[in-house]
């Protein structure tokens, strides 16, 4: 089976759309673009689809580049059989046609080859097949001083090496063994004698044994750190009583070497023979692999944990194209303020001393009202550090003094937030700006928009992914870049304000032509049209084919240039102009009457019908954005350190990251608490994201607090609380109507901006 026909197989496609895939993304089309432009060509396989057919490419393609330089590696040796070559183009994963090239592998001089050059491989095979041979007696006449084999045992003991590394190497019997083993066997973790103290975080694991098969990632992850940091030994048992099953396996050996009757000389040195290659070859090897097995499957698994949490931060809520101020809550060094306009450009910056030593409290509250009077601040964002919660009652403190300021106040995750303060991105942006006062920017911009702000950070320092160092860097690092890719393209970007960092995700564009995108309109002003782009310097037809749907021109002088509708497919929307005799402006926005066309009539030899259906769905909403409804939380009042918990207390929380045995929440105490994946849903769940994701705002219960483990255990259990329903406030910490609240903002800003431009 070829490339094409295993991955339509996988999918459970046809082979015709895999192969238009293929061909497309050869031709360096992006997924995002392929799914969202070209549904025809491939029969409308979606990202994910194509996502996982990218990934199988790749791989399948590898594996039939190895496969090649194994049939040349043998067949140059004269040892390549018919039987052989067709089991090696019959592999199809990579661990197999390993297996199969092993004995044919080139490798250093084994106790096995050097028996073979002393001429004992003729004894070995003497007693392969003749079991009725006394293998004492006949290897006499092996004995040969000049090559080391000075008496019978050792020209035995030869022998016996080179059959065990013929066991070693059989394909079919390493296969057998290692999954009897993945399905039966059970790890052990100890921890390394006298290093219990050390070792207290890993406590749960001084004396741990669980099925190899049914360890969860986080706990293999856990395992395996402990033991590189030398505190855990952890060893595999082939079953889970370990005699028996080491009996057993060296009795499957015996049967490979269809040892039948050990009364019989030959049977029994062959039966001891099958228990030391058992012990010395094969378990050794199998130990290792399904140990590499276990810790790969961990790895996938995290970063799949941490590509799903960054996703969900990305695609969290932008208040809003409004004015924004930052705080970065510090305590000795001051909280350091930043306010931004509607587009992210820095009005001003100040520091104030609200906390101790310096307590200029009434101080602070006046520097905060005037520069949120001075600059019309809508929103007030938070970072949830250090003295987070003191900040967060400095600025209630505004708002009860000052009511004639309508303002919403938010908190924020900060993570990620110093990171990009000392970047070299932020010295470039804002080289007259002091590092902390970078972060306040920072801060107060993830709020406006957390996706155009987000991108700029290492993904790894955002803070939603669990043993995040402890897996492979390289497999980390391009998952998240797919993640952040298709986040970008789904939102879509606005060329006339993105930065540098957002624009190089968009589909087709690289560092270089993003900066000179950004240079083109920092020298031309504001992009008009998407036309304009082609002026752009080393932005060729490709690139521009494979960016311009999801570069927005908002205000401009083409409608459609602010909205999803490709260039390529303008044609289409004029053919529905002159069908119908309205404008682009009458059309766009009018849900009935575009309901009411059929797409079929507007299809051609370029469009099919998807592209139509998704043409009119766009007209409907221009620019619509897929995230949702911007909201916020409040923490509770007096509620701001681990001390302050108690159990029983029902508090609004955050959820911040999203693991596979439970979610973290911040409830505003600078410690999230965990909510085990058993007290996520009244429900039985098998995986956390089922209940939540990272950004939910959630209701929980404290259950337990472990101050000095720093641990808080949350539920979000209803059943058998009526007033821990989200549907039913809590009326005893509801607050009074007058005191200021949270408001939803209206975050779309493309569509905004594009009703604005339909006023015009």
């Amino acid at each position: 089976m070829d490339v094409i026909q295993r991955i339509a197989k996988e999918l459970s496609v046809n082979s015709q759309q895999v192969k238009a895939a293929v061909a497309l993304l050869d031709e360096g089309a992006t997924v995002p673009f392929i799914a969202r432009y070209r549904k025809e060509v491939t029969g409308g396989l979606d990202d994910t689809q194509l996502r996982l057919l990218e990934e199988r490419l790749v791989y399948l393609r590898e594996l039939n580049a190895r496969r090649e330089t194994i049939l040349e590696s043998i067949n140059s040796q004269g040892k390549l059989t018919p039987e052989l070559e067709k089991a090696i183009i019959d592999a199809d994963t990579k661990t197999l046609l390993e297996d199969l090239y092993l004995p044919y592998k080139p490798k250093r001089r084994t106790k096995a080859q050097i028996a073979k050059e002393a001429g004992l491989e003729p004894l070995a095979d003497t007693i392969l097949d003749d079991r009725s041979v006394i293998p004492t007696e006949i290897a006499v006449a092996y004995i040969n001083a000049d090559k080391e084999v000075s008496d019978a045992a050792a020209a035995l003991e030869g022998a016996r090496q080179i059959i065990m590394e013929r066991i070693s190497e059989s394909a079919d019997l390493l296969a057998e063994l290692r999954e009897r083993i993945w399905k039966d066997g059970i790890i052990h973790a100890t921890v390394i004698a006298d290093k219990e103290q050390v070792a207290e975080k890993f406590k749960d694991y001084f004396d741990y044994q669980e099925a190899i098969n049914k360890i969860p990632s986080h706990r293999a992850l856990a395992l395996f750190r402990g033991r590189n940091e030398d505190l855990l030994t952890i060893t595999l048992k082939p079953g889970s009583e370990e005699k028996d099953a080491h009996l057993l396996c060296t009795q499957f050996v015996s049967q490979y070497l269809n040892v039948t009757d050990t009364t019989k000389p030959a049977d029994a040195w062959l039966a001891e023979t099958a228990r030391f290659a058992w012990k010395i070859k094969l378990f050794t090897r199998i130990d290792l692999d399904l140990k590499m097995r276990l810790r790969e499957a961990a790895e996938t698994e995290a970063i799949k944990v941490f590509a799903n949490n960054l996703k969900d931060l990305l695609l969290a809520t932008p208040a809003g194209s409004k004015a924004t101020m930052g705080l970065d809550p510090g305590i000795r060094t001051g909280v350091k303020v930043a306010i931004i306009d509607a587009t992210g450009k820095v009005l001003g910056t100040d520091t104030i001393y609200p906390h101790p030593p310096r307590k200029q409290w009434d101080e602070s509250i006046a520097t905060l009202a005037k520069l949120i009077a001075q600059h019309q601040v809508s929103l007030v964002s938070i970072g949830n550090g250090t003295a987070s919660r003191e900040t967060d009652q400095l600025v209630a403190d505004v708002i009860k003094r000052h009511p004639e300021l309508k303002f919403t106040k938010i908190t924020v995750s900060e993570a990620g937030a110093s990171v990009y303060s000392a970047s070299e991105l932020a010295a470039k942006e804002f080289p007259e700006l002091d590092v902390s006062l970078r972060g306040a920017v920072s801060i107060a911009r993830r709020l406006q928009d957390p996706l155009a702000e987000l991108v700029k950070i290492d993904p790894k320092s955002i803070g939603v992914g669990q043993y995040q160092h402890d897996v492979n860097q390289f497999q980390l690092a391009k998952s998240l870049d797919i993640v952040v890719e298709d986040c970008v393209n789904a939102v879509g970007v606005d060329v006339n304000t993105a930065s540098v960092s957002l624009l190089k995700q968009v589909s087709g564009l690289s560092s270089s032509v993003s900066e000179n995108i950004v240079a083109f309109r920092n020298d031309n002003g504001p992009f008009l049209n998407r036309a304009q782009l082609k002026k752009v310097p080393r932005l060729g037809d490709k690139a521009y084919e494979q960016a311009a749907g999801f570069l927005r021109v908002m205000n401009g002088d083409n409608p459609l240039d602010a909205s999803a509708v490709h260039p390529e497919a303008y044609p289409v929307v004029e053919a529905i102009i002159d069908n119908t005799g309205k404008s682009i402006r009458d059309l766009i926005g009018q849900s009935q009457f575009l309901r009411s066309l059929s797409p079929a009539n507007y299809t051609n030899a370029d469009f099919g019908l998807p592209t139509v259906t998704d043409i009119l769905q766009e007209l409907e909403k221009p620019g619509r954005d897929p995230r949702p409804e911007f909201k916020s939380v409040e923490f509770k009042a007096g509620i701001e350190k681990i001390s302050d918990l108690k159990p029983g207390m029902r508090l609004d929380g955050v959820v911040t990251n999203v693991a596979n045995f439970g979610a973290f929440v911040d409830i505003g105490v600078h410690q999230d608490g965990l909510i085990h994946i058993s007290h996520l849903s009244d429900t039985f769940i098998k995986d956390p994201r089922d209940a939540v994701k990272t950004g939910d705002m959630v209701k929980v219960k404290v259950l337990e607090v472990d101050a000095d483990r720093k641990r808080i255990s949350l539920s979000m259990k209803t059943t058998t609380d009526e007033d821990f329903v989200e549907s039913k406030p809590d009326r005893k910490t509801a607050k009074a109507p007058n005191k200021a609240k949270p408001q939803p903002v209206v975050q779309n800003s493309m569509a905004n901006a594009f009703a604005k431009a339909l006023k015009k």
